[in-house]
């Protein structure tokens, strides 16, 4: 099939699903107010996979009301209502919705002059039974909405324009397709979905915790976590050094006028925490550590021939999130961000994009993602930096992604004010894409600190600067993959790559032999040593997703072997300790993702 017709139908198909849902969302809204008279309506429209719509009631609503709603929506549609588009005036706008205050204020926000739309609802008699303030599309009628595949989900809280001032709503989350067979194929990825949480995941594998009575948005690494997280760290560390990257380690607070300076107290004090004051001047916590590298850089004079200069870091920054967002691993606080930036000469800096992207797709690829699409984020309307500095930069990242034959997207003006960027988004085990990656031009930071080399000619020049977080940050890195295996990681990152299950309390001494030898071999291997029975043992150590769980009897420790089950239910043949040892240590050392 021709791609671009490909694409053309895939548009039209989502399309067509929005407008469906659109219309599902109205219907809910009828069904809505039909059973809890006094509810006010906000708004309701389509999204990704569903709908929602946000209400006021006057009473208090639950997961147990979600039934009955879509029971009166199902009547709703039996009814074969029209959906009728009708344009009217300001005043005659405000007549209509008089009792529905977010209505109101919708409309006293649109431009003097335009077109008001309402969308009525009307019976096979033609009378009007619901109708809302919408611009559309709607479908045509109810009958076009099938009632086997359509399902509510679930009730949260929204602020009213997702401002914490005002008030309060609730809003019930549906999910609405063209047939009961790709509701149901949605249901069951749902419940993959949720299998997967690292949230859920986190707390059965002892992995992490977040503790809002101690500070919302900050992450507790668990032992485990913490092995998963040192394995990760030591293989991003010798894979920079392999590069060419030199490591570095800055302070986590500075005076405000390396903020000033950066232009972070400009663009982005809001995402900042409020100063504290040290020795009679202000300090803040820093949300970036772009600012401390260009200091290191300025501490020497530099000539070309020490760039290009690449330096990465490991540094925990800290950021506001409102509340609302914050969500598990995923949006937090405080992170570790996995930053590295680049300073190098305009003649270096396609070599050093093409090479930066390269380092970036190993890396992933090492982790298991394959499937990775990049965005070349292009010139904003507000910016700063020559037009010939653009286009050499667009260019030479246009260049690097094509090089490695990645599919892209132009993402239109969609770069940082002060240079562009590509994005890199990878896919789950279950086709979610995940933003990461960002490699990103910088023409400002070198004008502000003014940072030069002195180049062949002994001039003076601006060095080029390029940002780039690789993983984005651990935190968040952590989550994807710990949705992306289901708990169930590689044994290069296991934070228990072993276990020894004593078929009694008898071979308990040569279970502890066993475990002590491969923990020589530099393994993570637990002893499983309490009263429970053996296949007791080995559920736990399969729920606790262990890759290797080492039987051993009297077999075993006459001949000084271990017999192997895996953690999906398959055997490998006994083998000696040592064997053993060398079995997994080649796993580790080459990061195989294959037990």
């Amino acid at each position: 099939m021709n791609e671009k017709l490909e694409v053309n139908q895939r548009l039209e198909a989502s399309e067509k699903l929005a407008l469906l849902r659109h219309s599902v969302s109205h219907v809910m809204a009828q069904a809505v107010v039909r059973l809890f008279p006094g509810t006010k309506a906000a708004i309701g429209p389509a999204i990704e996979n569903g709908f929602y719509y946000d209400f006021q009631f006057n009473v208090s609503l639950t997961a147990e009301d979600l039934p009955r709603i879509e029971e009166e929506m199902k009547k709703i549609v039996d009814e074969r209502q029209d959906f009728t588009a009708l344009t009217v005036d300001r005043d005659e706008a405000n007549r209509r919705f008089a009792d529905e205050p977010f209505k109101l204020e919708l409309i006293a926000e649109l431009p003097a002059g335009e077109a008001i739309t309402i969308y009525e609802n009307r019976d096979s008699t033609g009378k009007t039974v619901w109708a809302d303030l919408c611009r559309g599309p709607h479908v045509q009628n109810t009958r076009e909405i099938n009632s086997a595949a359509f399902k509510l989900q679930t009730i949260a809280g929204a602020y009213w324009r997702g401002d914490e001032k005002r008030p309060m709503l609730t809003r019930i989350y549906g999910t609405a397709w063209e047939n009961p067979k790709d509701l149901k194929a949605h249901l069951a990825f749902l419940e993959e979905v949720e299998k997967r949480d690292h949230r859920r995941l986190g707390k059965d594998l002892d992995l992490f915790s977040i503790h809002e009575e101690a500070g919302a948005g900050l992450v507790y690494w668990h032992p485990h976590g913490g092995r998963i997280r040192v394995a990760i760290e030591n293989f991003w560390r010798a894979e920079h050094f392999k590069n060419g990257y030199e490591i570095l380690y800055s302070p986590h607070i500075g005076k405000s006028w390396l903020w000033e300076t950066s232009g972070h107290l400009g663009f982005y004090k809001e995402g900042m925490y409020s100063p504290m004051e040290i020795d009679k001047q202000n300090y803040f916590i820093k949300p970036m550590n772009c600012p401390f590298h260009i200091m290191i850089y300025k501490n020497s004079g530099r000539s070309y021939r020490d760039l290009p200069l690449r330096w990465a870091e490991l540094g925990t920054v800290y950021r506001y999130e409102r509340s609302g967002v914050l969500h598990g691993l995923l949006r937090v606080r405080g992170f570790t961000q996995d930053d590295a930036h680049i300073f190098c000469t305009p003649e270096q800096i396609e070599g050093e994009i093409l090479e930066t992207l390269r380092f970036s797709l190993q890396i992933w690829k090492t982790f298991g993602f394959k499937e990775i699409k990049a965005y070349l984020a292009t010139k904003p309307a507000e910016s700063v930096g020559e037009q010939s500095r653009w286009d050499q930069a667009l260019e030479s990242l246009r260049k690097a992604v094509e090089a490695e034959g990645l599919a892209y997207e132009i993402d239109e003006g969609g770069g940082a004010f002060y240079g562009p960027k590509i994005d890199l988004k990878i896919k789950d085990a279950l086709g979610r894409e995940w933003q990461m990656t960002t490699i990103q031009f910088d023409f400002n930071e070198p004008e502000r600190f003014d940072m030069t080399y002195i180049d062949a000619d002994g001039k003076q020049k601006r060095p080029y600067m390029v940002h780039r977080a690789l993983l984005g940050s651990l935190e968040r890195f952590f989550g994807v993959l710990i949705e992306h295996f289901g708990g169930s990681f590689p044994v290069w990152i296991a934070p228990e790559q072993a276990a020894v299950i004593p078929v009694a309390e008898t071979f308990n001494d040569y279970a502890q032999k066993v475990a002590a030898e491969l923990r020589r071999q530099e393994l993570w291997v637990s002893a499983e040593l309490d009263d429970s029975r053996m296949n007791a043992k080995i559920r736990n150590c399969q729920n606790r997703k262990v890759p290797y769980m080492l039987v051993v009897g009297q077999r075993e420790a006459d001949e000084g072997t271990v017999s192997i089950r895996l953690r999906d239910g398959r055997q490998l043949p006994a083998m000696k300790i040592a064997d053993f040892a060398g079995y997994v240590t080649a796993k580790v050392r080459s990061r195989d993702l294959e037990l």
